[in-house]
């Protein structure tokens, strides 16, 4: 590697390194490195650097300006193109080493993803116990306003009169029946061990009976999950919710894509799992506008004309008394919500189906 530095020291490094020669070829790639970049030392020595950076050209042209000047250079935030399709957010020092350049690359994704999540959590902590505030200053009124709707029919002489009346308990009740909806859960989850493939294919089940007769369903599910401790009503009706946002999402007519997966070493908040299921629910339609992303989970927040935007606010509700998370990406052709349950038993392990190995997944096609 580079002479300033003995190999074992960067071979060792968490961050990854990369000695670039002036012609901006790699000469030498530690492990770091290689994960990161997905390859290999055999197929990045000898390869020019936009072999690994295709889509970085703003990038490429400050090297060959720091080749020329000598001056190191860094970059935070940075976003890069990676092969196979990948981007990365990441922190870049170039330093110049005699003819050389080296670059060292911090991949900054994870810590944004917790930046994000935090703010997330907060920002919807606060809007619930405003909702809560609100929902008791409603409710007592509400009470009091069916009560006087009920002492008056009874004092009317008409049934004409009386339907006036039957109106005003029936909208007490429409604006209850809203509030309560807002605060979401009223009880804890019931935590029992549940099979989240069984929760999925119900869900499978409701939408297809939901939506038109062009809505097609994927599934890709990984069967070597086990069991989570959850309140499986609960899990329903939060995935439920995202499901139906896809499907409106594509007007009923387009994909649903349903998968889980095992995510291993996974950070929730300030906390470390070991295990965590993933599961994803995406769809092939024109995607979040950039209006609504940070607003999305809000109450009362919604693109649809006829949507109560009550949604996303209750499944984030339920999966945050889960231990969860609900993260998404968005891009047109391609909307994916991904929640994220951890596995609260530190010894659960991963129960191998016969014929399959842990990671492995089967994948079922769901035409309708």
């Amino acid at each position: 590697m580079s002479k300033n530095l003995p190999q074992h020291i960067l071979e060792n490094l968490n961050t990854a390194v990369l000695l670039i020669d002036g012609g901006l070829t790699i000469r030498a790639i530690n492990p770091s490195a290689e994960m990161l970049l997905q390859t290999g030392a055999r197929q990045a020595l000898g390869q020019p650097l936009t072999h690994l950076l295709p889509r970085n050209q703003a990038f490429i042209e400050a090297m060959h300006t720091t080749l020329l000047s000598g001056h190191p250079f860094t970059e935070h935030g940075l976003r890069l193109g990676v092969p196979v399709g990948r981007w990365i957010t990441v922190d870049c020092t170039v330093t110049p080493t005699g003819p050389d350049l080296l670059l060292e690359i911090n991949p900054i994704d994870r810590l944004l993803r917790l930046a994000r999540e935090e703010t997330r959590h907060d920002q919807h902590a606060a809007s619930r116990a405003v909702i809560r505030g609100l929902a008791h200053e409603i409710k007592n009124p509400l009470g009091g306003l069916r009560g006087a709707a009920q002492l008056l029919e009874r004092e009317l002489p008409s049934e004409s009169l009386k339907e006036y009346t039957r109106i005003i308990m029936h909208e007490a009740d429409r604006l209850r029946n809203l509030v309560d909806r807002m605060v979401g859960p009223k009880t804890l989850p019931r935590k029992l061990p549940v099979n989240i493939h069984q929760v999925m294919e119900h869900v499978r089940k409701l939408i297809l009976a939901e939506a038109s007769p062009r809505l097609r369903v994927e599934r890709n599910f990984d069967p070597s999950i086990p069991d989570l401790q959850a309140d499986s009503d609960q899990l329903i009706q939060a995935i439920l919710n995202i499901a139906r946002n896809a499907v409106q999402a594509i007007s009923g007519d387009g994909i649903v894509r349903l998968r889980t997966r095992i995510e291993r070493q996974f950070t929730i908040g300030q906390k470390r799992h070991r295990l965590a299921a993933r599961i994803d629910i995406e769809d092939n339609g024109p995607g979040i506008s950039e209006e609504l992303r940070e607003q999305i989970f809000y109450p009362m927040v919604t693109s649809k004309p006829d949507g109560t935007g009550l949604g996303l606010s209750i499944a984030q509700d339920i999966i945050d008394q889960h231990g969860g998370v609900i993260e998404f990406t968005s891009q047109p052709g391609c909307t994916v919500f991904r929640i994220y349950l951890p596995f609260e038993s530190a010894e659960n392990g991963i129960r191998t189906a016969p014929g399959t190995t842990a990671g492995s997944a089967t994948e079922e096609n769901q035409h309708v």
